[in-house]
């Protein structure tokens, strides 16, 4: 007997719609004055939502002044929304609001390509996903590095011209203020630092100092409050002598934009009475002279043992440096200005070390890595020598790992106490 087949029709599955975002980036008044950095917003928020097939997933949008290195915030957030799977293609306008940096561009585009994400450039109508998209990409981004590359060794062009004129290329110092390209002294500043040179030679120590100068509400030319670092520069500083030594440091390239001291690998200049005198030569000098003799009588007998890290680290809040502290529950790494003046001064988070060390080792070698950024959120940013960035982030220690053996101690006490208590009630 045949037997009856049923044929069950199923309905058609609806496609799956595409997740796309774009990213958008403002870097000069000559892209302000085409679009500002809302219009654009808009602009992309309309079109992805207005696109059949395509589901809006957001705008990632960075004010930055270049696109040579990637610590821009939302272009990070962007990547780790495309690594949590959230994103399926990203439009943009152009290669070099993307990325002006070769190898970053092209490392970024071969992981995207690797989690099967494709990136839409609007002015060279390149897709990524297609087969001449890469080859494409890969000569316009050598031709937008080059154009950094001009644009900075131009800049650097302008900058030495001055310095062989004696003149500074940008100026910023507590005592003095430019008019017409001249440096005029702000007497109520200029007060500040006399005070500061004749504490010193007084026998004040920079902590002294700036207990002082905060107490009786004076501010830095930033308006903010004094730390040790800031008096230390004002008491090195040549300039209030009324001459000038330039080009003292110099930015190590165009991609990494790392500021280096200059020992000889460039020429420095020397330039005299180029504006009037705040502290007379003499007196500089006789600090120069207390500063080394104060640095023999209370320098440690044995060298500093100099960590990976030393150096590395900066707070993202404050700007200071991270330094190594040892604690109950084992070393870890803190901002100066935490460590100095507390919470209220710098809300940042010290990293244990080992967490520290955990991280970096995701990046890859510690002597490939060039600065680290921490930032909120146990974010840090990683920048390598070739000019490449990271953010990874470390995860708290557990609260056994936070215990010390007397922590441990203490609280086995007070269980054995409670439960002697408790049997005798």
């Amino acid at each position: 007997m045949p037997r009856t087949v049923t044929q069950i029709q199923f309905p058609t599955p609806m496609p799956k719609a595409r997740r796309v975002a774009a990213y958008a980036r403002v870097s000069s008044d000559k892209d302000t004055m085409l679009h500002s950095l809302a219009a654009q917003v808009d602009y992309y928020s309309t079109y992805i939502r207005h696109h059949p097939g395509w589901a809006y997933v957001g705008v990632y949008a960075d004010e930055a002044k270049t696109g040579t290195r990637d610590s821009r915030e939302n272009f990070q957030r962007m990547l780790a929304d495309c690594r949590a799977g959230e994103i399926d293609h990203i439009i943009t306008k152009s290669v070099s609001r993307f990325s002006r940096n070769t190898v970053t561009l092209l490392e970024t585009i071969r992981e995207l390509k690797g989690l099967g994400i494709s990136v839409y450039f609007e002015e060279q109508s390149i897709d990524t996903s297609t087969a001449d998209g890469k080859l494409m990409l890969s000569i316009l981004a050598s031709y937008a590095q080059e154009e950094s590359l001009s644009a900075s060794e131009n800049q650097k062009w302008r900058v030495r011209r001055n310095f062989e004129q004696g003149i500074p290329w940008r100026f910023f110092m507590l005592g003095y203020r430019g008019e017409n390209g001249r440096l005029v002294v702000v007497p109520e500043e200029a007060d500040i630092v006399r005070g500061i040179f004749r504490d010193y030679l007084d026998g004040k120590g920079t902590a002294a100092i700036v207990k002082r100068l905060n107490e009786e509400g004076y501010a830095t030319q930033s308006g903010c409050v004094f730390h040790k670092s800031a008096v230390d520069r004002i008491l090195r500083n040549y300039a209030y002598t009324g001459n000038l030594l330039l080009q003292t440091k110099f930015r190590e390239n165009h991609l990494t934009k790392i500021t280096r001291k200059n020992r000889g690998e460039l020429p420095q200049y020397h330039a005299a009475n180029t504006h009037e005198a705040i502290i007379p030569p003499e007196t500089f000098q006789a600090v120069q002279d207390e500063i080394q003799r104060r640095k023999e009588k209370y320098a440690p007998a044995k060298p500093r043992k100099v960590s990976l890290f030393s150096g590395l680290i900066t707070c993202a809040i404050c700007g200071k440096h991270y330094r190594r502290k040892t604690t109950g529950t084992g070393p870890v790494w803190i901002c100066s200005t935490y460590n100095s003046y507390g919470k209220a001064h710098c809300p940042s988070k010290a990293v244990p070390e080992e967490k520290l060390m955990q991280t970096a080792a995701q990046v890859g070698p510690v002597s490939e890595i060039t600065a680290i950024t921490a930032r909120n959120g146990n974010l840090l940013e990683f920048t390598l020598k070739d000019g490449t960035k990271a953010v990874k982030r470390w995860q708290d220690r557990s609260r056994a790992e936070s215990w010390t053996e007397e922590m441990r101690r203490v609280a086995g006490e007070k269980t054995r106490e409670r439960k002697k208590d408790h049997a005798e009630s």
